[in-house]
């Protein structure tokens, strides 16, 4: 018997087992389907390709097939380990605009306004830039300045200066406009998930128990309270009970999974599948939102990029691990994409609406695709930020070990299409500046410049891609489609909820 259960070990899960637990009377248990977090290739930074791929360490999640996208199956990769996302992620911290968060608060969730929520991200926060009105320092989570900045990456913040765009040396500072180098939550130059930043302590003390390798099958419910779990582990069966809370830490995809199997969400949808409907909620799983990403990749006539190479294969490894782990930087400290920026798709927009990631390799398939990586290169995202469409995460069946059902919906609303048309054109506008012309020895995605909106559109249905940012399946609100009214009273459910978690059961509309 515990006092607590959180199920999912992620971003959120890692967080509220640290808070909770500073409270030495009551009993907390984490489960986490994956693994622990002891592989090198989590804290070694660069170690995220070889994540990308793992059987272990991701979940291997992909859409239908996206209508709008010319029928493709898009790679939905999620953490599957003590950290989450968190252990696999590209580590840039980012907060948000403070435009999202007070209209979230405008939707009725009172105290999610940015002023109500940035003491928090402060105290979370260990700057190593030194603490000001934006930031702060001695909080679990580092955030540094990636230590060697790659020349390629360099030049896109000139090639961004020379398009027209502000420079900006802080996106979490007073505005987030512009192009620059991001930060990074890694701690001398090693990754620090929220694993590391969080769950080390947790585990230190007597009342917190982990385990790993289990994966939660269904929530016990006793009317309409959430009393305990179900769960597998080595393809046994047990079952937990709760004093207090059930609290899911599974993300936009596990947590609505996990609520259908157990009877709570959209009627049809429970019932379709044989699973008897305990309490009916029609918005679990619904307002999928992600960030539709285009990417485009040139030859560089510079041997900069972190490409692989007769060099960087044989003679470059020695040196790079001297780098690493003795002056806690290089290759390995990097995942490559260490610049970018937020602008405009029209100088008329409020607030940026576009992300840029500049990657200094050559990129295709989620960098799953060694072969394409030989020779040197760059590459250049750019994402919807605020897309209008809506998917919605379904069951494929009631058996909790398949995989979710996951309709995106990408480009549903023409207007999500015209946005990305605009985006593309600012990408060949940013590479075709004098210093990517002198840096550009050829197109690979595209081949050669696009010319008309047509052929945008068609280069954006046959190579756009998710950037990982799903989002709103348990909506906040105040609306029928709302899952939980949320109103924050403490430090320790705040921290949770920045880092994207919901103490979600004991919360449900009735």
């Amino acid at each position: 018997m515990y006092d607590y259960i959180i199920v999912g070990a992620g971003s959120a899960g890692c967080v509220l087992a640290n808070r909770l637990s500073v409270d030495p009377t009551v009993r907390i248990c984490l489960l986490e389907a994956g693994p622990k977090d002891s592989s090198p290739m989590i804290h070694a930074p660069a170690g995220v390709a070889w994540l990308m791929n793992s059987p272990w360490l991701n979940w291997h999640y992909n859409t239908g097939q996206e209508k709008n996208l010319n029928g493709r199956r898009l790679f939905w990769p999620r953490g599957k380990t003590l950290g989450g996302c968190s252990s696999s992620n590209g580590m840039i911290y980012i907060r948000g605009h403070k435009y999202d968060y007070d209209h979230w608060e405008s939707l009725g969730n009172k105290g999610w306004s940015y002023k109500d929520i940035l003491p928090y991200f402060k105290r979370a926060q260990h700057q190593e830039r030194g603490e000001d009105k934006f930031h702060g320092a001695g909080g679990p989570l580092n955030v540094q300045d990636i230590e060697i900045k790659n020349k390629l990456c360099a030049a896109f913040v000139s090639a961004g200066l020379e398009a027209g765009y502000k420079e900006n040396n802080d996106f979490n500072g007073e505005d987030q406009e512009g192009v620059g180098f991001y930060q990074v939550t890694q701690k001398k130059g090693r990754r620090w998930s929220t694993a590391q930043a969080y769950l080390r302590e947790a585990e230190k003390r007597h009342n917190v128990t982990v385990i790993t390798k289990a994966q939660v099958t269904n929530v016990i419910l006793e009317g309409k309270r959430a009393v305990g779990i179900n769960y597998i582990q080595k393809g046994k069966e047990y079952s937990m009970t709760a004093n207090y809370e059930v609290i899911l830490c599974g993300g936009a995809i596990n947590s609505p999974q996990l609520l259908m199997l157990s009877g709570i969400g959209p009627k049809q949808e429970v019932e379709k599948h044989k699973i008897k409907l305990q309490h009916e909620l029609p918005g679990i799983g619904r307002n999928l939102q992600d960030h539709l990403d285009v990417l485009m990749v040139q030859k560089s006539t510079k041997p900069w990029s972190y490409g692989f190479t007769f060099k960087s294969l044989l003679l470059d490894p020695v040196y790079n691990l001297y780098q690493y782990y003795i002056k806690n930087r290089g290759v390995i400290s990097t995942i490559g994409n260490e610049s970018g920026g937020f602008i405009k798709s029209e100088k008329t927009e409020d607030v940026p609406d576009l992300q840029i990631h500049f990657g200094c390799a050559k990129y295709r398939d989620h960098a799953r695709d060694f072969k394409f990586m030989f020779g040197h290169g760059y590459s250049m995202h750019i994402c919807d930020l605020r897309p209008k469409s809506r998917g919605y995460i379904a069951l494929n069946s009631s058996n909790p070990l398949d995989p979710p059902h996951i309709e995106a919906n990408y480009l549903n609303d023409v207007r999500d299409m015209e946005k990305m048309v605009k985006a593309v054109k600012i990408s060949q506008t940013i590479l075709d500046t004098p210093t990517f012309k002198k840096l550009n020895s050829g197109g690979l995605i595209p081949a050669s410049p696009l010319k008309t909106d047509n052929e945008i559109r068609s280069f954006i249905r046959e190579h756009a891609e998710s950037i990982y940012h799903p989002v709103g399946t348990c909506k906040m609100g105040k609306d029928s489609m709302a899952c939980l009214l949320y109103t924050l009273a403490a430090a320790d459910d705040m921290q949770c909820v920045v880092l994207g978690g919901f103490r979600l059961l004991t919360q449900i509309k009735i």
